[in-house]
């Protein structure tokens, strides 16, 4: 992030060193203005996180408020600070906090310190289908953000669960939602993943929707609605294969059965060709 701005200052310093009227203090001047430009917010970045934040709908009324009020106090120039709260003040009294209505940012944060040390986890857990509560012990390798919820991505280190999966021997994590794990303990043992072999998050992310986990899939469909963006930003792994009077043929690789229930609520948009 700082690379660019910091070898302007390199260069900036070299010319002025190299100038026999240069005054003495110069080089801590721009390091100053440096640190100030580019280490801190601007009062539209942080309107535009706020504003992301409220639509996000991540945490219960409480805790976003808090959230909201930390950041414009911090981050926010005294003499602005009013103009930012008038500009997201309806929207955040008019904030719908998740059913769940549950507070797990301390769970969270030692589930990212047990992703970063590489420890064992083990939690009970709500599952969605039947409701019932199960003990897993499992490899915590991610977490991540999407459509309103956190998400746990972990691999089961347990050979009775895994006999119950859609694909056995799954080499991809299964998704757990923060908020139904009820129960978590960090364990001292440790796992391994070869750096080869490591889960990369940004790459999953790609290819998941609704955070529904499953084979890899590539699917092939037709779309004749009015913005193709929207579809290639929705579907990241999505190329445009042909285009034929404003119909589209898209290719994307997705993981599991969350593709089917974006695709579906395309309507008659879109038309599925083949899957492999």
């Amino acid at each position: 992030m700082y690379k660019k701005p910091f070898n302007v200052l390199m260069r900036c310093a070299k010319k002025y060193q190299s100038d026999r009227f240069c005054h003495p203090h110069m080089l801590s001047y721009l390091y100053r203005k440096f640190r100030r430009e580019w280490s801190t917010f601007s009062n539209s970045e942080i309107l535009a996180v706020c504003k992301i934040l409220l639509d996000s709908r991540a945490f219960t009324k409480e805790e976003m408020s808090q959230i909201l009020c930390k950041l414009i106090s911090c981050c926010v120039p005294e003499s602005k600070q009013k103009l930012v709260r008038d500009l997201i003040k309806n929207e955040e009294f008019h904030y719908v906090e998740p059913r769940h209505k549950t507070i797990f940012m301390d769970k969270m944060w030692n589930i990212g310190q047990a992703v970063k040390e590489s420890h064992y986890i083990e939690i009970e857990y709500k599952r969605t289908k039947d409701k019932k509560v199960v003990k897993r012990k499992v490899q915590p390798v991610s977490i991540m953000f999407s459509e309103y919820y956190f998400y746990l991505t972990a691999f089961i280190d347990d050979k009775e669960a895994r006999e119950h999966f859609d694909v056995i021997n799954d080499s991809f994590p299964t998704i757990y939602r923060m908020d139904r794990i009820k129960s978590l303990k960090v364990l001292d043992e440790k796992f391994h993943i070869p750096y080869r072999d490591r889960f990369q998050e940004g790459e999953f992310r790609k290819r998941v929707q609704f955070m529904y986990g499953g084979r890899l899939q590539k699917v092939d469909f037709e779309y004749s609605g009015s913005d193709i963006d929207a579809i290639l930003d929705r579907l990241p792994t999505a190329k445009v294969i042909s285009e034929e009077d404003g119909v589209y043929t898209v290719s994307a690789e997705v993981f599991g059965t969350g593709i089917d229930m974006w695709l579906r609520s395309q309507g008659d948009c879109v038309k599925i060709i083949n899957r492999s």
